[in-house]
């Protein structure tokens, strides 16, 4: 297949509905074909859990109305049963292994943008959730030349062929002064909520006659569970339903009785929980790794998805908290902003950037803002068993550390979101500087090993 742009689109609401000029429903192949006919496209949906295909890419994939929805997957059709456009979770695939993979020289160029995007917002570290080989060798490039201006704690994407690769040589912790480690693996039990490819316990309450996408079967998620932890990883698994994020703790449940234990393993969204679950996550000793911005770009969706009797157990930091639960936060960028600061206000108010809904989205669950902070920093540090080299300003602890144009602790909380990033250090090296801050001489301050 010719190459394609590959462009995130839409957002992580209801897909079609948001972004996408009032649709009510998914966007057709045809739509896009008025854009582009001849030569293929393929839209990724920002959250990585669907696609937007145009009538070339699908024929050039030869998806057809004979073509099965495969395992954790759906092909949205027209009534007669051909491909409308859309591919949601694992039906993406059929499209998307046409699409030439990203030279050598892109996947750089895309590295060191992303780098200087994550500095210039105060990123000291990001957990970077689901690697393959050749990533592994791109980070341990840049490693090498003294150009990881952000530490990054990567995570194995899956149990098959990348993770036989990468497993190898064991976890590896701390290279090039603590910048990179690969210690943890990455997997999936469902999709998303915005595409309704997060599995449910019952129905889609907009949607009766589904409940989700769960990608594996009950066996399948331990196997992959057993075989990271008998290699000595922590495992960190993507749960968004409150089926999905069942199906993770009990899996957890009956492998932790003979072994993995310490590993500090996480449940990546924790989105939406049974209520009578939650309690689960701190008698496992799982960590909740939750990114507080999707409360406020999914609220009116989440309402919709689920109906109001079941968000008890939605977007619960507070009650998750109170459970004695370790908690981390994050921001899930590129499907929300990497701006920490988004995600404290969110935390906080519970509202949108424009002050939406008054008062906040389901308010009992805010956290104060010493409690949120120490999510994304003691707390995240924790999660990627950073917390005696990063995560505060202590000594003998890395000297990561960020200025900012205000003291967040003494601002009105609804102002958290526009705070600005001045100057990130790290380990005792500036790595951004404001425009106009720094001479251009102190400004190109370089990262030392």
């Amino acid at each position: 297949m010719p190459r394609p742009t590959r462009t995130p689109s839409g957002s992580r609401g209801a897909a079609g509905t948001r972004k996408s000029g009032g649709l009510g429903r998914f966007p057709t192949a045809e739509e896009l074909d008025k854009a582009v006919a001849d030569r293929p496209v393929w839209l990724e949906r920002v959250d990585g859990h669907a696609a937007w295909a145009n009538s070339k890419a699908i024929q050039l994939a030869k998806v057809t109305a004979k073509t099965k929805d495969p395992k954790g997957g759906e092909i949205i059709r027209k009534e007669d049963g051909s491909p409308a456009g859309v591919f949601v979770d694992g039906a993406q695939d059929l499209v998307a292994k046409h699409v030439p993979e990203p030279t050598e020289a892109e996947q750089a160029a895309a590295l060191e943008a992303a780098l200087k995007i994550m500095a210039s917002v105060g990123l000291t570290g990001v957990h970077d959730a689901g690697i393959d080989a050749k990533t592994w060798t791109l980070y341990r490039r840049f490693g090498e030349e003294g150009r990881l201006t952000t530490r990054i704690y990567a995570m194995i994407g899956g149990t098959g062929k990348d993770f036989d690769i990468l497993s190898k040589e064991g976890p590896q912790t701390g290279l090039y002064d603590g910048r990179l480690s690969l210690r943890s693996v990455k997997l999936y039990s469902d999709g998303a909520l915005g595409s309704r490819g997060a599995a449910l316990l019952e129905p889609y309450s907009d949607a009766p006659d589904s409940k989700g996408l769960p990608f594996h079967s009950d066996a399948a998620v331990a196997n992959m569970i057993s075989k990271a932890i008998a290699k000595g990883y922590q495992v960190n698994v993507h749960a968004i339903g409150d089926a999905a994020n069942r199906q993770i703790l009990n899996a957890f449940e009956m492998i932790l009785r003979h072994t993995g234990q310490g590993l500090r393993h996480r449940i990546e969204h924790a989105q939406v929980l049974s209520p009578e679950d939650i309690k689960r996550l701190a008698q496992l000793g799982l960590i909740a790794s939750m990114q507080p911005t999707h409360a406020t770009s999914d609220w009116q969706m989440a309402e919709k998805r689920l109906g109001h009797d079941r968000l008890e157990g939605a977007y619960a930091w507070r009650t998750v908290l109170n459970t004695g639960a370790k908690l981390a936060f994050g921001s899930d960028f590129p499907v929300e902003s990497p701006n920490p600061f988004y995600g404290l206000h969110a935390a906080v108010t519970r509202q949108t950037r424009e002050g939406e809904p008054p008062g906040g989205w389901r308010p009992e669950e805010k956290l104060s803002l010493v409690e949120a902070f120490h999510a994304f920093t003691l707390g995240a540090a924790y999660a990627g068993h950073q917390e005696s080299q990063v995560g505060s300003l202590t000594a003998g602890k890395w000297a990561d550390f960020i200025l900012v144009d205000k003291d967040i602790f003494k601002s009105p909380p609804s102002e958290l979101w526009q705070t600005k990033v001045l100057e990130t250090w790290v380990a005792g090296k500036r790595v951004y500087c404001a425009e106009g801050r720094c001479s251009a001489e102190t400004a190109s301050n370089a990262v030392t090993r």
